[in-house]
């Protein structure tokens, strides 16, 4: 029996040691908190930190006393917070163990993996010296390095952000004259061109492929505008302005199905994407979603105000940040604010739609009926516009703008947070259990990051169907280009010297708030065409000062970083893969190829040898049937063939998932990639799928279009025809058959037989080459004009050939 004085000392020890656990717990607290505690009062309450919450294996958030969150905490700093507070809690630790996702083994013998490392435990920073994380720790993920650690705001601290701040005010401020006299540079020979063609009395638009078009909706918007004009003088004057208006607005809602425009005349060229849909017929509302990291990000909503009662700005303030919520609309219940509206039978079926780098999901939005989100919206699908985090108004529920926290993230924080909090609001709202998701560029790095299997491929069970255009997954050789090396030399310390650790050169936001918008579309133009070699050529240019408005947003410097830095994209070449594992799967390609070569040569030897058997035994051969030669290849051959698989249906061959991005919940894709895009290779991704390396992704439309560059899948005045009339139908063909049973057909859709259905073969649409970019179709040219098919007006004034 133990003595009275062990006891004694047994309690002192384990007294003592939770003495010191509450000093290390009180230290770690304020270490990982908002502020100090002595710049604490009653508005801001208590920052200290609480507990590290896991949202993903390597993506832990800090939950204050104060109920708010703190993003961009090294994992290590985050485990050692958790584990201080259960020896005070005497809590059991398995409890409060980060997630563990999954892990995806790579060909280069890399793992990448969804939970903590067992690297070095002294990767987290100082304080005081925030930039060591620069260099990465040996074992990290290869594709996303640790983020810096930044803590509450001390004297050296601010001294060490506003020395940053200041240097790359000065020194982004240069680079980007650099890249605009360059712009400017280039644009002198095209000038030049131009005045001589007018000298010479010729047009140099007519070498435009839709110049005739762009001519005849210039007159029709001209025409529009006075009638806008006429029709606001004969309201104003009251002159019968209630039965013309009566009369005009029955007229119009025949023709135009309804969507009447609210707004009209000339167009003043503006950053509010409310405005251009009323002068469709349309309108917008902004939902605030808050995510699970603390951002507050806008999400819009557009709706037919004949049909849809907006909701009230109560219902449209951002929800707690937890995502997918038990008793959510997703799950059956109706209290969201769009699904209730719409009986069964008449309910719109949701599309979020994500838009590219730099970009705002306006880009939609640009091209009044040509538009892709108004296009979708009046085919009679549910369209919400989702923004990612800081975009035109950096929010966060506790930073502030110049707190660097606000700007520690990147793609993979975009894609593992922004984008299931999209995804969960619109559920939540609309009150389906799936959603269909359509990207531009950007867009689609981060659903494809967020899908991987080290992520959060959970995700995948809310979509019905993941439309990806111009999937932006390989670099394309613009990369090389000589400005974009210059960001990719460079160390991660000067990166940050030269662009900082907030927002990636602020100034262009400056410009874009003081410029007139004509003005502003014009420079924003030429320096975008210089860094990304783009053209302008398929667009309506008449329309193109109104995209630029939407364009540039606040991103952070990080992210950048991430695009063109030494460690990440720029390097890699790839957003999840290895540079080495590409040069893996390079020599496996050339290898197939080779045996594939070899086969088919050998069998033509052989059939030479013998030609008079061939003829002799053709008469008394069996007739059979003909068959494609890519149809002879074993469905469980290691790598497919790009031809003829829609109708094989490869076995899902689960020897290659070791080695696949992808696991089982993904759901499946439709790609359609640009011909002519430098920017990103497209061809490569459908090369992947093709080849079968990803056994559980269903390709169920795939197209190449010849001639188009990156941003014409969206903004070409014939991209409603190519790729919008294919959304459409995509959409409604991965649908589940419980969601069309209670949802209105969308139009253009009516007549379609053939849903999807996921098999145990692996589905693998044959890859559409289009070599059309910038001629219209037979049946293009008859409907041209009237939004992108549709018998539609354009403010009141028909557009397209007589």
């Amino acid at each position: 029996m133990p003595s009275l004085t062990d006891v004694k000392r047994k309690f002192e020890s384990k007294a003592s040691s939770k003495a010191q656990a509450a000093i290390e717990f009180a230290h770690q607290a304020e270490r990982l908190a908002q502020y100090c505690p002595s710049s604490e009062d009653d508005i801001t309450g208590s920052t200290q930190a609480v507990e590290a919450k896991f949202i993903t294996g390597q993506d832990p958030i800090i939950e204050t006393a104060n109920g708010g969150r703190l993003p961009a905490v090294p994992i290590e700093e985050a485990i050692k917070l958790n584990r201080l507070k259960d020896l005070l809690e005497v809590r059991d630790p398995s409890q409060n163990e980060p997630v563990r996702s999954g892990t995806r083994e790579a060909r280069d013998g890399s793992m990448h993996r969804a939970h903590p490392s067992d690297g070095d435990p002294q990767q987290s920073t100082e304080p005081e010296a925030p930039l060591r994380q620069a260099v990465p720790p040996p074992r990290t993920n290869p594709l996303f390095p640790p983020l810096p650690l930044y803590g509450p705001p001390t004297f050296p601290r601010n001294l060490h952000c506003w020395t940053f701040r200041l240097s790359s005010a000065v020194l982004s401020f240069c680079f980007l004259l650099v890249i605009i006299l360059g712009a400017a540079f280039k644009s002198i020979p095209l000038a030049w061109t131009h005045i001589w063609l007018r000298l010479t009395f010729r047009n140099p638009d007519k070498r435009r492929p839709f110049f005739q078009e762009e001519e005849n909706r210039k007159r029709a918007r001209k025409d529009a505008a006075r009638a806008w004009k006429k029709k606001m003088q004969r309201q104003r004057g009251g002159n019968n302005s209630n039965k013309v208006d009566a009369d005009n607005e029955g007229e119009e809602g025949k023709e135009a199905d309804e969507f009447v425009p609210l707004d009209g005349g000339p167009d003043p060229i503006i950053c509010d994407v409310g405005y251009y849909a009323r002068r469709v017929g349309l309108d917008c509302e902004v939902f605030d979603v808050q995510t699970e990291d603390g951002f507050i990000i806008e999400l819009w909503h557009l709706y037919n105000p004949r049909g849809y009662q907006p909701a009230n700005p109560d219902k449209r303030a951002a929800h707690s940040p937890e995502i997918f919520p038990i008793n959510s609309a997703a799950n059956g219940a109706a209290n969201g604010v769009s699904g209730p509206q719409y009986p069964p039978g008449e309910k719109r079926y949701p599309v979020l739609l994500i838009h590219g780098l730099l970009q705002s999901a306006g880009a939609y939005c640009t091209n009044d009926d040509d538009s892709l989100a108004f296009f979708l919206t009046k085919s009679g699908y549910d369209v919400w516009l989702g923004n990612n985090r800081c975009g035109f108004k950096p929010r966060h529920s506790l930073l502030k703008y110049g707190d660097p926290r606000m700007w520690a993230w990147n793609i993979h924080q975009m894609g593992v947070m922004d984008l299931p909090a999209l995804i969960s609001r619109v559920l939540s709202e609309t009150g389906f259990e799936k959603l269909a998701l359509v990207a531009h560029s950007q867009g689609t790095t981060q659903t494809l990051v967020a899908l991987a299997k080290e992520q959060r491929p959970d995700i995948g069970s809310r979509i019905s169907v993941f439309c990806a255009l111009a999937p932006a997954a390989y670099a394309g050789p613009l990369i090389g280009k000589m400005y974009f090396k210059f960001m990719r030399v460079i160390s991660p310390g000067l990166f940050r010297a030269i662009f900082g650790i907030h927002a990636f050169i602020p100034f262009m936001m400056l410009m874009h708030s003081m410029l007139p918008g004509n003005v502003y579309g014009a420079m924003g133009y030429r320096v975008f065409s210089f860094l990304f070699d783009w053209t302008d050529e398929k667009w309506e240019r008449v329309l193109r000062d109104r995209m630029f408005q939407f364009a540039p947003v606040y991103v952070s410097a990080e992210s950048m970083r991430w695009w063109l830095g030494r460690e990440c994209f720029a390097r890699q070449k790839c957003i999840l893969a290895t540079h080495e594992e590409k040069h893996i799967e390079d020599r496996e390609d050339e290898e197939e190829d080779q045996r594939q070569t070899q086969s088919s040569g050998s069998s033509s030897k052989e059939s030479e040898d013998e030609p008079s058997r061939e003829i002799e035994d053709e008469s008394s051969r069996p007739p059979q049937k003909p068959q494609n030669s890519a149809s002879n290849t074993s469905p469980n051959a290691p790598l497919g063939n790009a031809q003829d698989k829609g109708s094989t249906h490869p076995r899902r061959n689960t020897d290659r998932a070791r080695y696949a991005w992808y696991g089982p919940q993904t759901p499946p894709f439709a790609l359609w990639v640009c011909g002519a895009d430098r920017l990103v290779d497209g061809r490569r991704l459908l090369r992947r799928f093709d080849r079968n390396r990803e056994p559980y992704v269903d390709v169920v439309h795939a197209k190449i279009i010849e001639g188009y560059e990156h941003l014409d899948v969206i903004w070409a005045m014939d991209s409603i025809e190519k790729v919008g009339k294919e959304v459409r139908e995509v959409v409604w063909r991965t649908a589940s058959e419980g969601a069309r049973n209670i949802c209105r057909t969308p139009k253009g859709c009516e007549y379609m037989t053939d849903f999807y259905q996921r098999l145990e073969r692996r589905e693998n649409a044959r890859t559409e080459i289009d070599a059309s970019a910038g001629e219209w179709s037979e049946k293009g040219r008859k409907q041209v004009g009237r939004g992108g098919g549709e018998a539609i007006k354009v403010r009141g004034a028909k557009v397209g050939p007589a």
